[in-house]
């Protein structure tokens, strides 16, 4: 496995010194869903050194890439890629953006690479060895208050359609007089829950490449990632997901399914 860790390294690394070449450059730039739904041609160049990196050790392995989707061979293991997560933050000059990689076989994630350019800070995990940032062991915080705890979360590119009334979750939560970042990235969200910058996480409808290099780094950092029933991910597909110590995550489960409830059944009287 030290060979699949060590080529996405290398592959996140080449991906990240073109990004922060190009950071405040002038390129091109354009929607694709959505209006702020972006692309620059950085995050393509950046996903094809990645891609052409990663063939260049593993010709056969699937690949599977936020910009030009599923590359399938007959191989288990599938690299998953976000050449650049936090598009928007790279666009307007914030330098909070980062590569993912992942490798997984089936639904079990093997390998997770998360690279922060502009800080030049790299989030590892190998399954069953431990999370590291720039080789220091990493852990989530003990916090299992959810009164104490400081959050961070995101929003999906749909936000004005309120998906699984994440408007309303955002909103309760903070009118419990949680402190709560927004960065836009959810991979450098889960990324800083597992080294303890934050407490916990929750985000809807992230799509794999968003979350699997960063769920693993969260778990191998002694922390968990459930989706919005408390269960266990689908690797396959996009899910609505928290992270957190084992306890506070929970803890924010329940919050988030309060809300639900009171949508669900009526109760809500503006």
């Amino acid at each position: 496995m030290d060979t699949l860790l060590n080529t996405a390294i290398e592959a996140a690394r080449n991906a990240g010194a073109l990004l922060k070449e190009g950071f405040r450059s002038q390129f091109s730039v354009s929607s694709k869903t959505r209006y702020h739904d972006l692309v620059t041609e950085y995050d393509l160049r950046a996903e094809a050194i990645i891609m052409e990196h990663i063939r260049g050790s593993f010709p056969m392995h699937a690949i599977l890439t936020e910009e030009s989707g599923h590359h399938e061979t007959n191989s288990d293991l599938t690299w998953v890629i976000d050449p650049l997560d936090g598009t928007v933050n790279f666009a307007h000059g914030i330098p909070l953006f980062c590569i993912s990689i992942a490798v997984i076989s089936n639904n079990e994630i093997l390998v997770g690479v998360i690279y922060s350019p502009m800080t030049d800070e790299l989030f590892t995990a190998e399954q069953g060895k431990g999370a590291y940032c720039n080789g220091n062991p990493i852990k989530v915080t003990e916090i299992t208050t959810l009164a104490k705890s400081f959050l961070v979360t995101g929003f999906p590119y749909s936000v004005s359609d309120n998906p699984g009334y994440c408007i309303e979750h955002f909103s309760h939560l903070v009118s419990m007089g949680i402190p709560v970042r927004r960065l836009g990235s959810a991979a450098l969200d889960l990324a800083y829950v597992a080294s303890g910058r934050f407490d916990g996480f929750w985000e809807v409808l992230l799509q794999p490449w968003d979350m699997a290099a960063g769920s693993l780094i969260v778990r191998e950092a002694g922390g968990i990632v459930i989706d919005y029933h408390g269960k266990q991910l689908n690797m396959k597909s996009s899910s609505s997901i928290i992270a957190g110590n084992s306890i506070l995550a929970q803890e924010i489960l329940i919050e988030l399914q309060k809300v639900d409830h009171v949508y669900q059944s009526g109760e809500f009287h503006e």
